[in-house]
C-alpha cells in the first residue's frame, strides 16, 4: 500500500477510504516501488506471467503500472512486436505480442535500457490489462481509460484517472 506523500490533492479528487489509494497522492515525476502482491497475467487458461516480485510505477493521476520480472514470465509466450515508443521518464520501450496470436497485437512492453532513475525496470515486462487478462491478488484488473495507457485499475485505486473523458489537458 502506497503511503500518502503529503502533496495537496486537488479539490476534484476523490478521498480514499481505508485500504484505498488516490492517484492524486502519487508523485510526479513517477517512482518505482516494490510490490509483494500476487500478480498474474493469463491468456484464457494459460498463465503467461505470475509473480510476487513485481514492481509498480506510481505517477500522479494514473493508476499503477505493474512490471513483472522476466524470470516470472513465460518467455515462450511472447514475441517481439513492431513499433516502439519513448517515455520522458523511463526511456525507449519495445512491444511484445502473444506468440500464437496471428494479429500480432502488442499486449506488453519492456524498457530494455531504462533511464538511470528507472533502472529497476530492466529485465521486467508490463502488460496492457485491456488486451490480456491481468490480476492482482485474484482481482481482475480493469484497464486505464484511453487506449494508449497501461495503468492497472483495482478496487483500491480512486481518481479521477487520466484517460477518462475531460482529462486530455492533464
Amino acid at each position: 500500500m502506497w503511503k500518502y506523500s503529503g502533496q495537496l490533492r486537488p479539490d476534484f479528487a476523490q478521498t480514499p477510504k481505508e485500504g484505498q489509494e488516490s492517484v492524486w497522492d502519487y508523485p510526479r515525476p513517477p517512482i518505482v516501488v516494490a510490490c509483494s502482491a500476487t500478480v498474474e497475467v493469463k491468456d484464457k487458461d494459460r498463465i503467461v506471467a505470475k509473480s510476487t516480485r513485481a514492481c509498480r510505477v506510481l505517477e500522479t493521476a494514473s493508476p499503477p503500472t505493474y512490471y513483472i520480472p522476466r524470470q516470472d514470465v513465460d518467455e515462450s509466450a511472447l514475441v517481439i512486436a513492431p513499433g516502439s515508443s519513448f517515455c520522458e521518464w523511463k526511456g525507449a520501450a519495445s512491444y511484445w505480442s502473444l506468440a500464437w496470436d496471428p494479429r500480432g497485437e502488442p499486449i506488453a512492453w519492456s524498457n530494455e535500457d531504462p533511464s538511470a532513475e528507472f533502472a529497476q525496470l530492466r529485465d521486467h515486462v508490463s502488460f496492457y490489462p485491456g488486451r490480456i487478462a491481468c490480476y492482482v491478488d485474484g482481482e481482475r484488473v480493469r484497464p486505464q481509460p484511453g487506449g494508449f495507457y497501461g495503468g492497472w485499475l483495482t478496487e483500491e485505486i480512486v481518481g479521477p484517472i487520466k484517460g477518462e473523458p475531460g482529462t486530455g489537458s492533464w
